[in-house]
């Protein structure tokens, strides 16, 4: 589509994340947007109702201090070092524009990760220097930090479990990167580690160019409410704030504050629905295996599998017509044998088993 010659220059120049497909599709087994498949904690219900019967008329904290003080009670942080947006994209957004802008010194970050980094570089005219992964699909540490320790960088983005694989680093692996890259930022992106990862929120204390960004969307259930957190030293929080205030001083409404403190608030529930889906990801993934299924490790809520037999494209495309969406990425190139597959209920697994049972066997 032309761009219109009233729009700025830049904007021809986007391109804009795709988000994965939301259909209106009676009976689908949806497993492409890495939803909780379970609904949010009872508890989130009840603190929405109760802040949609009184004060909406009224414009809801600026600084969210309430979900603040929550967030930094579970985390072992104080309120200072804790930062909220609408939805961890937003939150994302502002911490490119804050740190990684350095007079055209590149932004380290490995070339398959979550797409929606590139687009935060075309928006901020950051340079993106792209870290091949390695043989394996796994983060190669040795060659982002020697990159970080030999010269000028804007930083490190880093999402920890990575996206789309599933692959986590531990904690050692990412104290080497924050030691490589003393002067610039390091932003671990945290969307997936309730399940299963190792979090470096116990690293800030520790190391004043350490960023965590997370997600109440995933593990929270709460993708329809739209609620990112940051953690860092209170410097890094101040700058996202003064960034958020010249922006949206109101980024996030009073039922998303109310429901997203009952939600952090709710531990039970929490680990239950985590490890529930733990669980069915670990059973997914030997399911998938006895298929043929080569099935990378993951400490996410999602599987990164392919089959020698089969062609991504055409396995997704077929999944569909059976009333099963995954999610198939066609570039980068490496990637197009892969699908990414959510994890769902055990009923909405076996689906897709059943599925796939019957499309390999028709394949062949």
């Amino acid at each position: 589509m032309p761009i219109p010659s009233l729009c700025s220059p830049i904007v021809g120049r986007l391109e804009p994340y795709v988000p994965g497909e939301q259909p209106r599709i009676a009976g689908l087994v949806k497993l492409n947007t890495n939803e909780n498949p379970y609904p949010p904690s009872p508890r989130v219900i009840a603190a929405i109702e109760a802040a949609a019967r009184e004060g909406l008329q009224l414009y809801p904290d600026p600084q969210s201090l309430a979900l603040r003080e929550a967030l930094a009670v579970a985390h072992g942080l104080q309120t200072d070092q804790v930062f909220v947006g609408n939805g961890s994209d937003e939150v994302l957004a502002h911490a490119f524009f804050a740190f990684f802008q350095h007079a055209g010194e590149p932004l380290l970050m490995p070339d398959i990760t979550y797409s929606f980094y590139r687009v935060y570089c075309g928006l901020w005219g950051i340079s993106a220097e792209l870290q091949p992964l390695d043989a394996g699909l796994a983060v190669d540490v040795d060659a982002l930090a020697a990159r970080a320790a030999q010269g000028p960088c804007a930083g490190i983005a880093l999402a920890n479990p990575n996206a789309p694989t599933g692959m986590g680093l531990p904690l050692a692996q990412i104290e080497r990167l924050l030691a490589a890259c003393p002067q610039r930022l390091v932003l671990v992106d945290e969307a997936y580690v309730d399940f299963g990862g190792e979090s470096a929120v116990g690293l800030v204390a520790c190391h004043p160019n350490l960023l965590v960004v997370h997600t109440l969307s995933k593990s929270r259930s709460l993708a329809g409410l739209r609620v990112g957190a940051a953690f860092g030293q209170s410097p890094l929080i101040d700058a996202l704030t003064r960034v958020k205030d010249s922006f949206n001083s109101y980024p996030l409404d009073r039922l998303a504050q109310a429901g997203a403190r009952a939600a952090v608030q709710d531990v039970t529930y929490f680990d239950e629905t985590r490890h529930a889906v733990m669980r069915s990801r670990d059973g997914l993934a030997q399911a998938l295996a006895r298929l043929g299924f080569e099935v990378l490790p993951s400490q996410a809520n999602f599987l990164f599998v392919r089959h020698p037999e089969c062609d991504g494209a055409q396995l997704a495309a077929q999944l569909r017509e059976r009333a099963v969406l995954v999610r198939h990425f066609a570039r980068p190139q490496r990637i197009a044998p892969y699908l990414r597959i959510s994890i769902g209920t055990p009923t909405q697994c076996d689906a897709l088993v059943q599925a796939l049972t019957a499309l390999l066997g028709s394949n062949r």
